[in-house]
């Protein structure tokens, strides 16, 4: 800007002799004439980016990742359902909290609702029902906000169990896992106080529920419910403390890791699926801008709108039909949102086992479900480490497996999902039993044996599936795909003519790599030394072959297979 050209030619776009700017300018010489160029004004947009690009290197920044590549796949943006429901949440819980009172303090109702008129309950409670029956627009934004929090935790659930099934935590993405891990954590306990805010009969009662198990810890469980309450269940205290705890620390703490998770989306290349021109350094797709952009945003909208009409049209959570919470009541069929079910499942149906001793008693009937909750959570954490010790594999892995081709992993994730499953039945069976005339004891006794038998079931008829498909696919590769034309050969046999697979589909159906299992080796070495394994490493050998052993896979078709099969099929034709 503000400089100045020379040149002794024509300019483009101006005739000879004429200034860009519409007139001439003309400089004599020894030679000859030479005529300035003005360089045009910039507007204030470009100075401004300018400006900030001196100051913040957007513009190396912008350049190195607005022309990012990502794939293209439907699942992916099971990811962007979980992000755009965490948006809306935060949209509308900022303008619930304008109108929320998060008081423990009683008070005499008199409001628009009348059947609740004269009846004592905490400003919480009567503040809630201000938002549903007076507040402009306050009834959907309320709705709008639990079915994000429903639609947000479903959607990471189905995320990471997409992620899980097809490897996508393999190094170097363990602790992109260990976000997401945490993000769902954190939302089960970000669910529970948003839930409890209201204080009405069916949230005091999933507190009390919270309050029961925390009193079973030995020793200290007496101790942390009172530091929790202030003193006595219920107490004045746990509304006021709950509020900021889900208003501001855990979104703070959400936000944070969202915004991590996403930097390592985009500093990681994003995984993909298995096809040509695929490979672990190159990635095929449609770049980040403008084309993903202008997806993600109509996407947003599409979530947005969906979100919506199921508030407008779904009542959630009415918490005027509850009534405010008592301690000697209990409404009928309370359950927790689905997300918690697993926990109340897992100590509906638990016996009541207890021990008295030196004048204490040990609730094991709610403390061993208590602790099995974490136990079972944490299992699912470490599960990529776990993974990556037992397979020794130490390498990037940016294509995503094919479900059927890691059968045993599979078939973990499927017994995890059936055990979620029997234990939500569980959490359920006052509901199970009201609505289809069944036997609640019945129904907890189907539970209790099949919060065993239902996840190893599961775990062999997954394996024995994802083999048979394998084979499927082996056969397909070596014979072609059936085309249902049925052909009578000269000496009266009957065929089916198969149709040879292209090379982008057979490649797409061999190109995952089977190697052996970890083995220990021989004990003894060619000397005769006795080799010292110590017991991890054994550990390890078993696993390996036990999960990745050779009964665990069908082995893929190699091209020689491939070529003697189809030379020896010219022959026969």
């Amino acid at each position: 800007m503000g400089a100045r050209e020379i040149d002794s030619g024509r300019t483009a776009g101006t005739s000879a002799g004429e200034a860009p700017g519409g007139g001439t300018a003309r400089a004599s010489g020894g030679t000859g004439t030479v005529r300035a160029r003005r360089a045009p004004e910039t507007g204030k947009g470009e100075r401004l980016a300018d400006w900030a690009d001196g100051r913040l290197g957007v513009y190396s920044l912008a350049k190195a990742n607005m022309r990012k590549v990502f794939p293209d796949h439907w699942s992916f943006m099971l990811g962007e359902v979980c992000l755009y429901s965490f948006l809306v949440l935060i949209l509308t819980g900022v303008y619930l909290t304008l109108f929320f009172e998060p008081s423990g303090v009683e008070v005499v109702y008199h409001g628009s609702y009348g059947p609740l008129n004269g009846i004592v309950m905490t400003r919480a409670y009567e503040s809630t029902l201000d938002i549903s029956f007076d507040v402009r627009g306050g009834l959907l934004i309320r709705q709008i906000h639990h079915w994000a929090a429903l639609v947000f935790l479903a959607g990471m659930l189905v995320h990471m169990m997409r992620v899980f099934f097809t490897g996508a935590f393999r190094k170097p993405r363990e602790v992109n896992w260990l976000f997401g891990w945490t993000l769902l954590m954190l939302g089960l306990i970000t669910g529970l106080t948003g839930y409890s805010l209201p204080d009405d009969l069916l949230s005091g009662t999933g507190v009390r529920f919270a309050q029961g198990a925390i009193l079973s810890v030995p020793v200290v469980g007496t101790y942390i419910s009172f530091f929790l309450f202030g003193g006595e269940f219920p107490g004045h205290d746990i509304i006021p403390r709950f509020f900021p705890v889900h208003v501001l620390l855990l979104p703070g703490i959400m936000l944070g890791l969202v915004v991590a998770h996403l930097i390592l989306v985009f500093y990681h290349k994003h995984t993909q699926y298995p096809g040509p021109g695929r490979d672990q350094k190159s990635v095929v797709g449609m770049p980040f801008m403008p084309v993903y952009m202008a997806k993600a945003g109509g996407f947003f909208f599409l979530v947005f709108g969906v979100l919506s009409i199921m508030g407008a049209i779904a009542t959630i959570n009415p918490v005027w039909a509850f009534g405010p919470y008592r301690p000697d009541l209990v409404t009928t069929g309370a359950q927790p949102d689905w997300y918690l079910g697993f926990s109340e499942g897992l100590i509906r149906v638990m016996p009541g086992w207890e021990i008295n001793a030196f004048g204490h008693t040990l609730q094991l009937g709610v403390f061993i479900p208590f602790s099995l909750f974490p136990l079972i959570m944490a299992a699912i954490a470490v599960y990529p480490f776990i993974e990556a010790w037992v397979t020794g594999d130490r390498r990037e892995h940016h294509i995503l497996d094919r479900p059927r081709n890691v059968p045993t992993r599979t078939a973990l994730g499927v017994a995890w999902l059936t055990l979620y499953a029997v234990l939500l039945v569980g959490g359920g069976n006052d509901l199970w039993a009201t609505h289809f005339h069944l036997s609640i004891n019945a129904i907890t006794w189907f539970v209790r044996v099949a919060v065993f038998a239902g996840p190893a079931l599961a775990y062999v008829l997954t394996k024995r599936i994802c083999l048979g498909l394998q084979r499927a696919d082996r056969d397909k590769v070596l014979h072609g795909r059936e085309t249902g034309t049925i052909k009578r050969l000269p000496h009266g046999e009957y065929v089916e003519v198969h149709e040879p697979l292209t090379r982008a589909q057979r490649f797409t159906l061999t190109q995952h790599e089977q190697p052996p299992p970890y083995e220990v080796g021989p004990l003894v070495d060619a000397n005769g030394v006795v080799r010292r394994v110590g017991p991890a490493r054994r550990l390890r050998a078993r696993l390996a072959r036990a999960l990745y052993g050779p009964g665990t896979r069908i082995p893929k078709p190699t091209e020689e297979e491939y070529r003697a099969l189809t030379s020896e099929d010219d022959r026969h034709h």
